[in-house]
């Protein structure tokens, strides 16, 4: 196939950039070619405008770009540059695709559980109508809303609501390796929040699996279907390096350093993959001490 992906040079992108190279023709959109080369080290097209790209003659497109949401505390600038980073392109995409006269097949169009908000125990599906109003629904949703701009009768919409990615390099774990290595981590606030995770590989597979799988569209929740409090994630990752997780981060900590970013700390969601599992899509890694143990740290 012939691929568009914008966000390639993040974590997600650059597996799957690794797993497709040889398989599919790859176009990749990007701010820097010269960095993006470097960092992906594949052999594609790499276009810094999408009007230099022709999407009638694309088949697909993967649309994962967007300003990390936990990098820096929210401040309002910090804010509209988390927004813009995905609804202007996922907006640009939309509107190209429908001026097609051969649309690409598909596109599958980044998201993330943050569009649920805050949801305590309770179990999440896909069904789930019932969302707390804050900053990372309001992404999501217009997010979401934009991507489905694009659907049409040759064009399906796939949305990736995504979880903690787990990968041995950068993501949410490269920030709490240093501490859980030295026996220092511990759980945030009392623990009990659900922390919904899924291993990079199975990300990537889904991903190819939604591809492939031209009778799927609409929202998908890309989640590892065995969630775990955020006390158990400590204790397994401590358990990872031979070290027990003693220390606890209080949520006042967490608020004084962050301001309202700590939020995506310290309240969670129980998130449940029930359209990928009733597609019949299996996990190489629906548990999470078996995905840690996976990792190459």
């Amino acid at each position: 196939m012939n691929i568009l992906i914008t966000g390639a040079t993040g974590l997600i992108g650059r597996a799957l950039v690794a797993q497709w190279q040889g398989q599919h023709q790859l176009h990749i959109l990007t701010r820097s070619s010269v960095k993006a080369k470097e960092i992906l080290a594949v052999d594609a097209n790499y276009q810094h405008s999408l009007d230099d790209i022709d999407l009638n003659q694309i088949d697909a497109v993967i649309n994962l770009a967007g300003e990390p949401i936990a990098d820096k505390r929210w401040s309002e600038s910090q804010k509209e540059k988390i927004c813009q980073s995905r609804w202007r392109i996922t907006e640009a995409l939309a509107e190209k695709i429908q001026q097609c006269t051969t649309p690409p097949k598909v596109l599958i169009s980044g998201s993330a559980i943050g569009f649920y908000g805050r949801q305590g125990n309770t179990v999440v599906t896909e069904e789930h109508s019932s969302f707390y109003p804050e900053f990372s629904h309001d992404i999501c949703a217009r997010w979401e809303n934009l991507a489905q701009r694009a659907a049409g009768a040759n064009t399906r919409v796939c949305l990736l609501r995504t979880g903690i990615v787990l990968s041995g390099k950068g993501g949410a774990l490269g920030k709490m390796l240093p501490l859980f290595k030295y026996g220092l981590g511990g759980p945030i606030g009392d623990g009990q929040q659900f922390m919904s995770w899924i291993h990079l590989e199975d990300m990537v597979r889904l991903i190819d699996f939604l591809l492939q799988r031209e009778d799927l569209s609409g929202p998908f929740n890309a989640t590892a279907p065995r969630p775990v409090s955020n006390k158990q994630f400590s204790q397994l990752l401590a358990e990872r390096f031979g070290k027990k997780a003693p220390f606890t981060v209080p949520a006042f900590v967490l608020r004084l350093a962050f301001g309202e970013m700590a939020d995506i700390l310290l309240f969670g969601q129980n998130v449940q993959p029930k359209r990928l599992l009733d597609s019949g899509f299996q996990f190489h890694y629906p548990q999470l001490k078996d995905a840690l143990n996976a990792l190459q740290f």
